[in-house]
């Protein structure tokens, strides 16, 4: 259960990815597709069922459909189903009467009253909690007293780039590469003043990503503007380009691959999962990022520097290193390729379905 394709956001393509490779082991794997417009598009062939928020019909409906399984799996982010903070996901969970599986996109260090409310209901329901990282499972035990036992870490999917490897063309300007949905918190507007210390290297600053939906709802392309209007101000209007394409898995494996860093400027101390993340390292390529707790823990071996948020001459100094130190984007590359095998989606699929058959068992 979670967002689905033609849904444009991370747990949508997150869920497609997992799904395709789930329906290539055996069994069989349906998707009930969270909208928040029950015109949603047509579905596709695996979508069973559609929980439209705000409807009460579509929610039995769900509940009546995810029974009908053997273990059901839900993506949880609190933006994406209906009710204050998404509460109305509660409704579904607590229906449910097989073995469930609640994947945590985001774990808060500091939630609100409401926010906790959720999360503690969420994975008292759940018969197994997965996290994409270990800080997370932390968190879990240290600010919401989950028992250590219940929780799987399993990290979030990446395209498997192995067999991509010496593909890449290089450009005649070094190529810096930050892609997701764009809005704030992204850090993008240190990343532009970054580029003011690196301009005798002429790199080229690619941000590529439509708006996120939510703040296009909310404050339409404002962002985004105001992005490109810092760009004019710091006059790094020709080294920093935006697009605002929204790239389907291939697409962007060829474009990450031609990188020759990914940038991850994010703001957020909280965040501890980034599907960005995940495909820079599994491609293997060079990462600068912030010091959000994901990176901490996944460029600890080595495929990353990390650096202050908020802090753009870092930002501009650990690009130089990368760009110019002899032998340092070798090291990264390879310490990153010694991750990959376990980040791609086919070993991660396992990892879920290996779960769910251990759920059954015990069922």
């Amino acid at each position: 259960m979670s967002t689905y394709p033609p849904t444009q956001c991370g747990l949508a393509t997150f869920t497609a990815a997992l799904y395709e490779h789930l329906s290539r082991l055996p069994g069989h794997v349906g998707v009930v597709r969270v909208l928040d417009d029950p015109d949603g598009g047509p579905p596709a062939a695996e979508v069973v069922a559609d929980l439209v928020n705000g409807s009460r019909a579509s929610a039995a409906a769900a509940v009546h459909t995810l029974n009908g399984y053997d273990v059901v799996v839900v993506q949880h982010e609190y933006g994406i189903y209906g009710g204050f903070d998404g509460a109305d996901v509660l409704e579904v969970v607590e229906a449910l009467t097989v073995p469930t599986m609640v994947v945590l996109h985001t774990v808060l260090e500091n939630p609100t009253s409401q926010q906790r409310w959720i999360l503690e209901r969420l994975v008292t329901a759940a018969d197994v909690v997965v996290t994409m990282a270990e800080t997370a499972r932390d968190r879990l035990v240290e600010y919401y007293g989950v028992d250590l036992a219940r929780i799987v870490v399993i990290p979030h999917g990446a395209i498997d780039h192995r067999s991509m490897r010496g593909t890449r063309s290089a450009g005649p300007r070094p190529l810096i590469l930050t892609w997701g949905l764009l809005g704030p918190g992204k850090g993008i507007e240190w990343a532009i003043d970054a580029m003011q210390g690196l301009r005798d290297l002429r790199p080229r600053y690619l941000v590529i990503g439509k708006t996120h939906p939510k703040v296009l709802k909310r404050d339409g392309e404002e962002y985004r503007r105001s992005l490109a209007v810092r760009a004019r101000e710091r006059g790094v209007a020709d080294i920093v380009e935006f697009d605002a394409s929204y790239l389907e898995l291939p697409a962007l494996a060829n474009l990450v691959e031609c990188a020759d860093v990914v940038l991850l400027p994010y703001d957020s101390p909280d965040q501890v999962t980034s599907g960005v993340l995940i495909e820079a390292v599994a491609a293997g390529r060079p990462v600068v990022s912030t010091a959000f707790p994901h990176a901490v823990e996944l460029l600890a071996g080595g495929s990353g520097l990390i650096v202050p948020q908020r802090d753009p001459g870092a930002l501009a100094l650990s690009l130089r290193r990368v760009l110019t130190e002899p032998g340092l984007a070798e090291e990264m590359a390879a310490s990153a390729a010694s991750q990959a095998p376990s980040l791609v989606w086919s070993a991660v699929a396992q990892r879920y379905r290996s779960a769910a058959a251990s759920l059954v068992a015990a069922s």
